[in-house]
């Protein structure tokens, strides 16, 4: 096993030294000697006091972050604990540049980092992908030790991959030390759960581990939450070359599922002409143009509204309208026909680590995962109130039906309707098999060491997706159509069930993905101060489409995409406190993995532009400009990290785009602006975690980015940046803790965190919202711990000053973040 050099550890034996310490001190040499064999190959941890000051994720490779040449950042057990983090989605605030996604029907963990998509793992294996607005897991952090979240691409150490980065939860392990743990807490919204957590020896060379949960929540607005989970594990040290380790898992959840929260009213104020202002029925005119129809009679292309009517409109109408969501309250849209997401998850995991001598080692993984399902959520539901909208036949049409506000037979007005109403129901299903195997040989040659890497894995996904669809008669012609939304304040819901509305099924098929890959990597100590790594892949992806009917004719088809990758870094430890880092990374995953496959035969009336067409496999490019810091004898870790991340559809120089690269000659069978869209990210990323004295611990960390979708299909340069949705461009997180030791007989533990999140565009000029967004927010929340020997108490409070703001932004609208609330929990060890 290759051990990291610094200018702080000069040797391999201080290093192993720091490496035993981690199992506590130690009465002989055997015991030291099995602390050290019982620390994990790939993620290994030197940890001094509560830092982790080496992680693997980065590289494979152990080494110290102050040598790491890439953007990692490290969240441990404690601090989760003191937060009661339950979910990834309550731990991604510890974490610089990590942040919900724009527009993403709030269902399950649809994350961003840098802006980009998340490559999701456990231990370095798939644990499920963000599949768009159709299903996702919401990961539970029960069985997790600590959070890694490598910034970036890196297909080759992970397989295909998102361009924001890999968020790699570490799971608990057995260890050969007897220890349970019990745990209970309360808590708002009829909140209550129960943990247990079981590990010891078998023998000498086994040992297990056993986590169980249960905990329910009736949630804020009625997003409750329901969850059972089992995590068993077994090691066995089979001798000191050959270990074993056997896990299994599985989560059985409900999650209730808002896809629109507060939406924002569809105000045009361009179309009123003027500023937002308090407005009259003279402001909101109605349209002039009308058609003779085949009776002879006048018949308007926009509604026509009496001057009372005009009026109500218009005294409906509030400055924030159409800029801002309308805030409606502890009520909801969440209608009864909608259902959580209802998911059964299921894997198994089985390591062999083979300990070639001191230095190499082949580890071997193979993952089988299912994930299975359940959800009806409510989509659309827009609030159309005023609006001059284009159409191409009779250009510009205030208020044309159907997009302007209900009124009904009787004559009455409903300016708070909401129409174009539909309900979505989605059963899917997600085998998955992966195998990794990474042989690691450490060598070394005068005063210059390093290892070699050489990596292989295989992936396939079978997929089943069917889809019921329900609308208002907006967008359904069919009689059994679903009631408008008079109201969205004080809604009228349909009664029965969604299936009584006779959907319509609108997506059915079976999807399959294969990719396999190779690379090699070079991990190079050419100095106490400088180390390199460079690494090389290929990855090829196949997916094949096979419709299982529907009420639109879809043929089936394959797809197939190759290509190379690559991961170059080189960091300089200036001093002991002070080191730099540039790294350059490239990486690929599958476009689309579970939308369909299109025919690409079928072209737009007059060009070589095709309707509907299989975009090749995303790529995605990322440069890091970084520095690491360190003080108070390694009581200090934080890093600043300047970069740019993007994601781009083909590369710039594919010679199908042009004749020559840099040519002014284009292919004339491949259109000019269609295979170079991308989406991009820039800015600048800083962390820090502190542990001073056992009395104070800091997490801090803070974002500035700009985060734009770059749309080279758009003939109009000045229309082809712009602001990606729902993203903030400043985001910031800060939590502090002091512990005032022997107080009345126990350890006194007082936290305090904050959360900022600026604005989000949720804008859509194809809705006339073309300046909407929901508000930034800074958020309080606060921990009281109380410890004993072998048990304390918690009581968390989030929310400490009852501020009302989104927690996420939705396609046209926000979703309401949790309001003041309060957790009890009670912790007994033994």
């Amino acid at each position: 096993m290759q051990f990291s050099r610094s200018l702080n550890s000069k040797s391999v034996l201080a290093t192993a030294v720091k490496v035993a310490l981690l199992g506590g001190v130690v009465a002989s040499a055997q015991a030291a000697d099995k602390a050290q064999d019982d620390i994990e190959r790939i993620s290994v941890y030197n940890k001094h006091n509560a830092l982790i000051l080496e992680s693997g994720t980065a590289t494979k490779s152990n080494m110290a972050l102050m040598q790491t040449p890439a953007a990692v950042v490290i969240v441990d057990k404690d601090l989760l604990d003191s937060q009661t983090a339950n979910t990834l989605q309550d731990a991604i605030r510890n974490v610089s540049g990590f942040v919900q996604a724009g527009n993403n029907y709030g269902i399950g963990d649809n994350l961003a980092i840098r802006g980009l998509g998340v490559n999701y793992t456990y231990d370095g294996m798939y644990g499920g992908a963000s599949l768009g607005n159709n299903y996702n897991p919401t990961r539970s952090m029960t069985n997790i030790e600590s959070m890694e979240v490598l910034k970036g691409p890196a297909t080759g150490l992970y397989g295909i991959g998102a361009a924001g980065g890999v968020v790699n939860l570490i799971e608990k392990k057995p260890q050969f030390e007897e220890a349970y743990e019990i745990s209970t807490k309360v808590g708002s919204w009829n909140t209550y759960g129960l943990m247990l957590d079981a590990t010891n020896a078998i023998t000498d060379d086994l040992a297990y581990r056993v986590v169980l949960n249960h905990e329910r929540s009736d949630g804020y607005r009625d997003l409750q939450q329901d969850r059972d989970e089992v995590y068993a594990s077994l090691k066995f040290e089979a001798s000191k070359d050959h270990a074993l380790l056997f896990s299994a898992a599985y989560i059985d959840d409900a999650v209730q599922v808002d896809s629109v929260g507060d939406p924002v009213r569809i105000v045009n104020w361009d179309s009123i002409d003027g500023e937002p202002r308090k407005l009259t029925g003279a402001d909101v005119p109605n349209d002039p143009k009308f058609i003779i129809n085949k009776d002879g009679k006048k018949e308007y292309l926009g509604i026509q509204l009496s001057d009372a009517q005009r009026e109500q409109l218009a005294a409906s109408i509030s400055t924030t309208d159409g800029l801002n969501p309308i805030d409606l309250g502890d009520s909801s849209l969440i209608s009864p026909l909608s259902t959580p997401n209802e998911g059964q998850e299921l894997r198994f995991k089985l390591r062999h680590d083979w300990h070639l001598g001191e230095e190499s080692t082949l580890t071997q993984q193979v993952l089988w995962r299912q994930y299975d399902s359940d959800l009806t959520r409510q989509t659309g539901a827009y609030n159309y109130v005023y609006w001059d909208r284009s159409n191409r036949t009779h250009g510009s049409i205030v208020n044309a039906d159907p997009r302007a506000p209900v009124v009904t037979e009787d004559g009455e007005l409903h300016p708070y309707s909401a129409r174009r109403q539909e309900y979505r129901r989605a059963v899917s299903d997600e085998q998955t098999w992966q195998y990794f195997a990474d042989l690691q040989l450490g060598w070394s040659y005068g005063d210059i060491s390093g290892e070699h890497l050489v990596s292989v894995n295989y992936e396939d996904r079978k997929m089943s997706f069917k889809q019921w669809h329900a609308y208002d008669k907006d967008g359904d012609s069919r009689s059994n159509n679903l009631p408008y939304i008079l109201d969205i304040r004080n809604p009228v819901w349909p009664t029965g069930s969604f299936m009584d509305y006779d959907p319509f099924v609108k997506s059915n098929y079976e999807k399959s993905l294969t990719a396999y890959g190779i690379s090699a990597q070079e991990v190079l100590y050419l100095t106490d101060a400088l180390t390199a790594r460079v690494g090389a892949a290929y990855t090829e992806i196949k997916q094949t489409y096979e419709d299982l009917g529907t009420d639109e004719e879809v043929k089936e088809l394959d797809s197939k995409d190759s290509g190379t990758t690559y991961n170059v870094g080189l960091n300089y430890q200036i001093t002991p406190q002070f080191s730099a880092f540039i790294n350059a990374s490239k990486g690929r995953t599958a476009y689309g993995v579970l939308s369909k496959l299109e025919d690409e035969s079928d072209f737009i009336d007059g060009t070589n532009i095709p309707k509907k067409t299989n975009q090749p496999d995303s790529e995605s490019e990322s440069f890091d400009l970084g520095f690491r810091f360190t003080a108070f004898e390694e009581d200090l870790l934080g890093s600043v990290v300047f970069f740019e991340t993007k994601r781009t559809n083909l590369r710039y120089s594919n010679t199908e785009f042009n004749s020559e690269v840099g040519s002014t000659d284009y292919n004339v069978d491949v259109p000019r602006y269609f295979y170079d869209n991308n989406e991009t990210t820039k800015g600048v990323e800083v962390d820090l975690n502190l542990v001073l004295n056992d009395a104070w611990k800091l997490n801090l960390n803070g974002t500035y980015q700009d985060a734009i979708s770059v749309m080279n299909s758009q003939k109009d340069p000045a229309d082809r940046e712009v602001d990606k949705k729902g993203l903030p461009e400043k985001m910031a997180g800060a939590w502090i803790t002091h512990m005032l030791p022997q107080i009345m007989g126990g350890d006194l533990e007082l936290s305090l965190g904050m959360n900022y999140v600026s604005e989000r565009t949720v804008s859509s000029a194809g809705f006339g919202l073309p300046t909407a967004v929901v508000d930034g927010y800074t958020r309080w929340d606060m921990a009281a711990a109380y410890y004993f020997d072998n048990y304390h108490f918690q009581l968390n409070i989030e929310n400490l000053a009852d501020e009302t703001y989104y927690s996420k932004a939705m396609f046209l609208g926000g979703l309401p973040g949790n309001e003041r609330n309060a957790k009890l929990t009670f912790n007994y060890q033994f």
